[in-house]
């Protein structure tokens, strides 16, 4: 495995600093692509049941911008996957306010698309079953509130969902999240990488 890193440079993007802790990370400047690799058992959750709270998952992030934005990413999980492994988009402020969009495998052997967002308790929401290896998932903020969406092609977008999260002393920051909870570690594969400060004027249209 490669080596824990401070900080990561992915072209076109801000510099990239690790949530919880340095993890390990590549970047490819040909591919324009970000590869995380996750620890044995790490995740994000705050069971909603009450159990024990999750943050031992690293996250590749940069600062939330003032104002709109969009961020997306194809995201892939090569390999032989166990349940839970994800490659995902997230957001983070503190260990009681995060969210995140993932490539997820489930308990019955596919991959889908699941949703986690956090304000204390984590809601989590499972999402269509995948008809590929790799999703284009999306996090866009618009005014107050924040959207997510998946994509087979990343030119058509299916809306997910849409909600708000508290304002908090803690800033907020948008990146990658290689997660295994149950496994011995998997590889997220990140590329097609897109950031940008535009707005979504209309979260069901496709666009």
């Amino acid at each position: 495995m490669s080596t824990p890193q401070i900080s990561v440079d992915v072209p076109g993007l801000p510099t990239l600093a690790w949530v919880n802790g340095p993890g390990r990370a590549r970047s490819d400047a040909e591919r324009g692509s970000v590869t995380l690799e996750s620890e044995a058992g790490v995740d994000w959750t705050n069971d909603a049941a009450g159990g024990e709270q999750q943050h031992a998952a690293r996250a590749l992030a940069l600062a939330v911008p003032d104002g709109d934005f969009v961020f997306s990413a194809r995201v892939h999980v090569p390999g032989v996957r166990t349940t839970f492994d994800a490659g995902a988009l997230a957001l983070w402020s503190d260990q009681d306010h995060w969210a995140k969009l993932c490539n997820e495998y489930s308990p019955q052997g596919a991959a889908m698309v699941v949703s986690v967002v956090t304000d204390r308790f984590s809601d989590d929401c499972n999402g269509p079953l995948l008809s590929a290896p790799a999703v284009f998932l999306r996090v866009a903020r618009s005014g107050p509130s924040i959207a997510f969406h998946s994509s087979d092609d990343g030119s058509q977008w299916d809306f997910v969902r849409t909600f708000r999260l508290p304002v908090t002393p803690s800033p907020w920051s948008v990146g990658f999240l290689a997660q295994s909870p149950l496994g011995e570690g998997c590889t997220a594969v990140f590329d097609t990488i897109r950031y940008d400060g535009a707005t979504l004027h209309d979260l069901r249209d496709g666009s």
